[in-house]
């Protein structure tokens, strides 16, 4: 089913993400964690759908995603990054296989956290604690680690922030086995979403570790 959206608000959250706020539509249900396409309502770019998440909860008045522009590409990302108030898209879905399994190790590569962001919020408003989880989260540098204050007050949640290039206050570190053997554990539950390369390399690395794909939870492609 198609639902129309205007945007309320637009915000930066990093020097190249965004937050888009709209007001939530009438009869539209999701779980945290499941995506939607958005199609830009302006000329040229209607047919051009992308996959975005939903970082609010279903019972909350707004629809809010964070989406990372593309600036080079030319592409939707771009469009959205000049989006103002009052401009609309078309929204289908929700669709998507990422979903609460439980706690576990949340292992998010740049804008791949954005389906983990509505899980970890539903848990803690849920269970008013994150103390059985960890969120391992990968980014090219210190500036593009999306909502690191907010993942910082989240309650009980054990963070693992890691960059790729030196000279940050956090970790310069790979998502590579020995790295991500610290964390794993008998009957441990993996989510994975990022770049298809590291979302490769980081499965293949929990495979050698014994974890079968009955205990990772990712996008099915």
């Amino acid at each position: 089913m198609a639902h129309q959206l205007k945007l309320k608000r637009i915000e930066p959250v990093t020097h190249d993400t965004h937050l888009l706020v709209f007001d939530r539509p009438d009869g539209f249900a999701y779980s945290p964690g499941q995506g939607v396409e958005l199609h830009l309502l302006k000329d040229g770019w209607q047919d051009k759908g992308r996959p975005f998440t939903p970082i609010t909860l279903p019972d909350e008045p707004t629809l809010e995603f964070i989406i990372k522009s593309y600036p080079d590409h030319h592409g939707v990302t771009e469009q959205i990054a000049k989006m103002k108030p009052g401009d609309e898209v078309r929204m289908k879905g929700p669709f998507g296989a990422i979903a609460d399994m439980g706690p576990g190790v949340f292992i998010a590569g740049g804008a791949g956290i954005t389906p983990m962001i509505a899980i970890l919020r539903k848990r803690l408003h849920d269970h008013g604690t994150l103390a059985q989880s960890t969120l391992v989260f990968a980014n090219k540098t210190e500036g593009d680690i999306i909502w690191r204050e907010k993942f910082e007050a989240m309650k009980g949640l054990k963070i693992a922030f890691i960059v790729g290039e030196p000279g940050a206050s956090v970790p310069q570190q790979r998502l590579d086995r020995e790295y991500l053997r610290q964390f794993v554990k008998p009957d441990g539950r993996f989510y994975l979403c990022g770049p298809p390369p590291m979302m490769k390399a980081v499965r293949q690395a929990l495979h050698d570790l014994g974890v079968d794909d009955t205990r990772i939870v990712e996008e099915k492609f």
